[in-house]
């Protein structure tokens, strides 16, 4: 549920990428943030792991306007990626509006996906969440690389929800802010 703050005039969202280490979560915040406008972002903070990284960071989007008179602000998080950070996962997910599913399209790493799918479905319903309220888009990534599941098999895999779902190549950009906007859409209409 997004929180109001009446004072500001501010709607703000919690949006999470989820997925398994090593996907892509990191790589898109850091291209959303090195592009978006500077006066628009909030700072990316970085709590770093011993194996990975976990990301945070904020941003008022010029482009989405208002929500019933309010700005809307998005708080964008990644999660771990390696499933021993699991109470990190969870905490990460306290509160959220909307979840990115970032799905490594490589054939080797279809068991780390599936592992990580089904965790995020495990932790949301642990703690309650009424899923049809949340945003959900899945992301397949790295569509640039050789060796990857066609979007048609991983969408048969990974896609019980029949949620949108987006291609990517985090690295260069493409398909990134395509992702995000289309989770952010979700979460307004849920909220109007």
């Amino acid at each position: 549920m997004p929180l109001i703050n009446f004072a500001a005039r501010e709607i703000n969202y919690k949006i999470v990428y989820y997925g398994c280490g090593l996907c892509g979560k990191t790589t898109n915040l850091q291209y959303i943030h090195r592009k978006i406008n500077p006066d628009a972002r909030g700072k990316l903070v970085s709590i770093a792991t011993e194996e990975e990284r976990t990301l945070y960071f904020d941003f008022l989007p010029l482009t989405l306007g208002t929500v019933k008179g309010m700005q809307t602000r998005f708080h964008l998080y990644t999660v771990p990626g390696q499933s021993y950070y699991n109470a990190s996962r969870k905490l990460v997910l306290q509160g959220v509006d909307g979840v990115i599913f970032v799905a490594d399209s490589q054939i080797t790493r279809l068991d780390e996906n599936v592992e990580s799918y089904l965790n995020l479905w495990d932790n949301l319903l642990g703690q309650g969440d009424d899923l049809s309220k949340l945003g959900f888009v899945i992301q397949m990534n790295k569509r640039d690389l050789s060796d990857i599941f066609s979007v048609e098999d991983l969408n048969e895999l990974l896609n019980h929800t029949m949620s949108p779902v987006t291609e990517s190549s985090a690295i260069s950009g493409e398909g990134v802010f395509e992702t995000l906007k289309v989770v952010c859409k979700q979460v307004i209409a849920k909220t109007g």
